[in-house]
């Protein structure tokens, strides 16, 4: 049996005509009534954003960013912490950008393997193209596209689901 961890789902933005979606492909995933407190997304007119803590086997972080994925007009991050053999994770999802997943520390750091570094370095011409290749293994442009949308979202109430069984 897999070792029990938690997370937050992170709807950054969604219309009103997706929120029932999101409520049930989250539902699929955590084997629960998933009920989301939606509130207007001041980054954006006529948007709506969401935040929802769950607990669940390893991977359920993985399997709630994948239920999403794909959606139009939808911004999303999921989080899955660390727990017993398993490192911890997160995946944003921008309808311009698709979607990006990154290994993720115990203090909250984006965890870039050995091997992708030295490639970076033994296939780089100039700095540049080291910085361009360390910004995509960092996610930085989902970071700046969803950044906006995070921030107007602090002081947002979030819900807890705990997948029972």
């Amino acid at each position: 049996m897999a070792a029990i961890t938690r997370g937050v789902l992170f709807v950054h933005s969604a219309t009103r005509a997706m929120t029932p979606h999101i409520e049930w492909a989250a539902q699929g995933v955590l084997g629960s009534r998933a009920s989301f407190d939606w509130t207007d997304q001041p980054a954006g007119s006529g948007l709506l954003r969401s935040e929802v803590s769950w607990q669940g086997q390893q991977g359920t972080g993985a399997r709630l960013a994948s239920a999403l994925r794909g959606w139009e007009h939808v911004r999303y991050e999921v989080t899955e912490e660390p727990s017993f053999g398993s490192d911890g994770a997160r995946w944003s999802h921008t309808p311009s950008l698709g979607i990006f997943h990154a290994v993720i520390d115990s203090h909250g750091n984006t965890v870039v393997p050995e091997d992708r570094i030295r490639a970076a370095l033994d296939n780089a011409d100039n700095l540049a193209d080291v910085r361009r290749t360390m910004d995509l293994a960092l996610g930085t442009a989902w970071d700046e596209e969803l950044e906006p949308f995070r921030y107007a979202g602090h002081g947002a109430p979030v819900r807890w689901l705990h997948r029972v069984g």
